[in-house]
């Protein structure tokens, strides 16, 4: 169900508004005219008692309850776990850990305009679906993250109000999700590494946003990883992230990063520690191969997945392809080329640069995009991460920055550099003004127009 991000052919927003970058805050105090119909999808395996709780606290919503449907997917458990409160019960095999393939099938299995997504251990308090879908039902690209909270179900009765009960055995949060949230404004100031505060447990978002981006990757088959490989996927197809604090819900237990397996003082606890590092790191490794940017993505060693894609169009010899595409690769040196017409010898061996016909549009998930009209060479500072170059690929796609246009001195484009998650946005809506386009003069990049000396640019007098 892994799709590019751009959705069908054609499939523009069925609905509500575009949004300006990330601003979902000019929507506060506005509420959708008409209620859409909302369909939680809960995730069980083996835990009958937390899911009765969270199954009655989801009958507890102030959200009406003829909009609402809850579907419960059960991943394999060995025995079909018990309904109440009218939700329905869809079932797949036990072939392991498979939430991102049980996520799925719930979604398929729904009828909702808004899709919740819960664990069965984790049970909302009544005003949850308000909160959490208000922002999608207005906007088709929201896609909101709740409040998880911690506390021990054990020291309260199934019969106890969540919002009443749970707070009088409430855990610590984890400090470094809090922060976040403080520090972004509660995600309105969003970046390309802000998936790592999409926490699966607690999204929501449209129907038409998750088919547009496509669901959540079924090759992750360990705990962890899941939702932020499908959050970043969802933020370069165009979402608009939001933290709703006001919509709490409550997870059985610590989180995992501060779960401990034993006393501290136990023999056993370095060995268990051990493990639950080495289950990190197979997440981590995992998200590196799905998640090229700077901080996530390896330092060095080349990814399955391009964050930024060069296009140059024509040149006028093999030598000015070379110093072209040379001069690009130092400043943006994990990026992928593509070049129309055949590629001199010298860049066959590269596997970042490959020729492709100039007609055909890229449809990659790249990130960034940088289009190239005629061969240019590219004059770096001594420093190359202080060039306006590397600032453009950085800044394009993150606050209301869509595109930056490097001209000549007679204003004449020699290079675009686009926002993936900007173009889409543009696109759907047919507004040009949701993101910003900066015109610069670029006296650093220098237009190709004769032959170049390839032996002065490689010695570094020409």
């Amino acid at each position: 169900m892994v799709t590019d991000g751009s959705g069908p052919a054609g499939s523009g927003p069925p609905f509500g508004v575009g949004l300006r970058g990330n601003r979902w805050d000019v929507l506060d105090g506005r509420a959708p005219a008409e209620l859409p119909t909302v369909s939680v999808i809960v995730v069980h395996y083996e835990q009958q008692g937390e899911l009765d709780r969270t199954l009655a606290a989801l009958a507890r919503q102030t959200y009406p309850s003829d909009l609402l449907e809850v579907i419960v997917v059960d991943d394999g458990s060995a025995a079909a776990p018990r309904m109440s409160h009218g939700a329905r019960l869809v079932r797949q095999e036990d072939r392991g850990f498979r939430l991102s393939a049980a996520r799925n099938l719930g979604a398929a299995s729904s009828s909702g305009h808004i899709l919740c997504f819960l664990d069965a251990d984790t049970a909302p308090e009544p005003g949850y679906v308000s909160a959490l879908t208000r922002l999608p039902a207005l906007a088709p690209e929201a896609v909101t993250v709740g409040r998880r909270r911690h506390t021990l179900f054990e020291r309260f009765s199934d019969d106890d109000p969540i919002e009443v009960a749970a707070p009088l055995a409430a855990l610590d949060e984890p400090r470094w999700l809090a922060d976040a949230y403080a520090a972004s404004r509660e995600l309105l100031d969003s970046d390309d590494r802000s998936y790592r505060f999409v926490i699966g447990a607690v999204i929501a978002c449209s129907r038409w946003f998750f088919d547009s981006v496509g669901g959540f990757d079924e090759s992750f088959t360990q705990y962890g990883g899941e939702d932020w490989e499908w959050a970043h996927r969802a933020w370069l197809g165009g979402a608009v992230f939001a933290h709703v604090p006001s919509a709490v819900a409550w997870h059985n237990g610590p989180d995992w990063g501060g779960r401990s397996d034993g006393d501290a003082a136990d023999a056993d606890a370095p060995a268990a520690l051990d493990e639950r590092q080495r289950r990190k790191n197979a997440e981590t490794l995992q998200l590196a191969q799905s998640i090229p940017v700077a901080g996530s993505a390896p330092r060095a060693v080349l990814g399955g997945r391009a964050d930024v894609l060069i296009r140059v169009a024509s040149a006028i010899s093999d030598a000015a392809v070379f110093v072209c595409v040379d001069s690009l690769l130092a400043a943006v040196p994990r990026a992928m080329v593509d070049v129309s017409g055949p590629l001199p010898a010298v860049l066959r061996g590269d596997p970042r640069v490959s020729t492709v016909d100039p007609d055909v549009a890229a449809t990659g998930v790249e990130r960034v995009r940088i289009d190239i009209p005629t061969a240019v060479a590219v004059r770096l500072p001594d420093a190359p991460r202080d060039s306006r170059l590397a600032w453009a690929v950085e800044a394009v796609g993150v606050s209301e920055l869509g595109e930056v246009v490097f001209t000549d001195e007679n204003g004449e484009p020699l290079m675009t550099v686009t926002s993936r998650r900007a173009a889409l946005r543009r696109a759907r809506w047919g507004d040009d003004s949701l993101f910003d386009t900066l015109v610069e003069h670029a006296p650093w990049l220098a237009p190709i127009t004769s032959e170049p000396s390839v032996a002065a640019y490689l010695g570094g007098w020409a």
